[in-house]
């Protein structure tokens, strides 16, 4: 996504969608669970280019819910693609990467997504700009994982996701309870 004209991006989750109508959104990337209906919201935006993906919140295999896979990251990276061809993009264009609570699954898209645009630039300023977007940001560790690999960063994301996840811990304690809570502790323990 060689782009640097998309000039806003935002994150959100879907009970923040209506507050971005008005924010001239050209590209959408929705991340949702399998069963959730599509968000309403985006019958009152402006004409927009937006990509679907479905798949849950999890790091771990849970019966009956979809794990996100390598697949899912590869059509991160393919949206990434198409938005930095797509004309809209060359003109200011507006990025939105959204899923349930705009926490997890949407902030590891759009670290994917600024380290596809941005293959110079560090992983520890990646993730500071992704916190600077999203303060509350929490990305799914496997989703990174993938993103790691697929973008042949040998590691060096997966050890920058460690960092992160130990300044979220400082900055939000109550995180640490709330991710052993959701079956998420590896990832409290990856900040150790």
């Amino acid at each position: 996504m060689q782009s640097p004209s998309i000039q806003m991006l935002t994150i959100c989750g879907i009970s923040e969608l209506p507050d971005q109508r008005e924010r001239s959104v050209t590209h959408v990337l929705s991340i949702l669970d399998p069963d959730h209906p599509d968000p309403e919201a985006f019958g009152a935006y402006d004409p927009h280019h937006r990509t679907i993906l479905r798949f849950h919140d999890i790091i771990q295999p849970i019966p009956g819910m979809i794990l996100p896979e390598p697949e899912h990251v590869e059509a991160v990276l393919r949206f990434g693609e198409d938005v930095a061809r797509s004309r809209e993009a060359q003109m200011q264009g507006h990025l939105l990467v959204h899923c349930h609570m705009g926490v997890s699954r949407s902030t590891a898209a759009m670290l994917t997504l600024m380290a596809q645009t941005h293959p110079e630039e560090s992983e520890d300023s990646l993730f500071e700009r992704l916190a600077e977007i999203r303060p509350q940001a929490w990305p799914n560790s496997r989703m990174i994982a993938f993103a790691d690999d697929i973008l042949s960063r040998k590691g060096r994301l997966t050890d920058a996701l460690r960092r992160h996840y130990r300044r979220q811990l400082q900055r939000i304690p109550r995180y640490e309870q709330l991710m052993h809570d959701l079956g998420r502790s590896r990832e409290v323990e990856m900040a150790a």
